[in-house]
């Protein structure tokens, strides 16, 4: 079993080398894994550091020549993985690789093709409170929709069986992807789990990158492909 690790980088040189650290010690038994690094036009540096990795084997470093946004960068990741199993890493150490086990659990035992992970569900850094109401909105509007119950569409951490990038086509270059992503779960009716991980958000002084903007577009994405699409 080989699980690849999609991991979209734009300007994060600072956190890179650690977060291929982290992921790297991660303890998954037999399961072996592949790092799919997409670096999306950083001009800080990144990119250098990336290079060095390329001849490493379990590694596929991959440039955008300008940056095209993170739905872009995840879906070249998709289209050169190798794996049984596909999960979503964000560069920015907002996330822990500890949980990849957790993860990858309701898939390994045959209950489940998607795994989101719960940002809400488990510990960590408290969120700023427009990105926190923000979600909650976002995740009650996708439940309404789709009738489901999730209590985080817009997380990063979500795993894949490999077929259901067989089935569905992702179209989303920006962070719309999330949503576009939970959209054609639900409507092509993949069996979904949640489950809680540890998060540690980062504000807008350390990095973070998305703003309410992104917000309306979740909205609008959520609604076009329910109704239009």
């Amino acid at each position: 079993m080989l699980l690849s690790v999609i991991i979209p980088v734009y300007n994060e040189f600072k956190t890179i080398e650690e977060i291929i650290g982290r992921v790297l010690t991660v303890d998954l038994g037999a399961t072996e894994k592949e790092l799919v690094i997409v670096d999306d036009g950083s001009s800080d540096g990144t990119r250098d550091i990336l290079k060095n990795y390329r001849d490493r084997a379990g590694f596929q470093i991959l440039f955008h020549k300008k940056n095209g946004g993170k739905g872009r960068a995840v879906r070249t990741g998709i289209e050169h993985c190798q794996g049984d199993i596909i999960i979503i890493q964000d560069a920015d150490l907002e996330y822990d690789p500890q949980d990849f086990p957790a993860m990858l659990k309701p898939i390994l035992e045959g209950k489940a093709d998607v795994v989101y992970g719960s940002r809400f569900k488990g510990s960590g850094r408290a969120f700023l409170a427009h990105h926190y109401y923000g979600n909650k909105f976002i995740s009650f509007l996708a439940n309404i929709l789709y009738n489901t119950c999730l209590t985080d569409i817009e997380t990063c951490y979500k795993a894949f069986r490999r077929q259901v990038f067989d089935k569905i086509t992702l179209k989303s270059d920006t962070f719309a992807i999330e949503p576009e992503i939970t959209a054609k779960v639900f409507k092509n009716k993949f069996r979904v789990y949640e489950i809680p991980i540890s998060y540690y958000g980062r504000d807008f002084s350390e990095g973070k990158k998305i703003t309410w903007r992104d917000g309306f577009v979740a909205v609008w994405t959520l609604l076009y492909y329910r109704f239009f699409n």
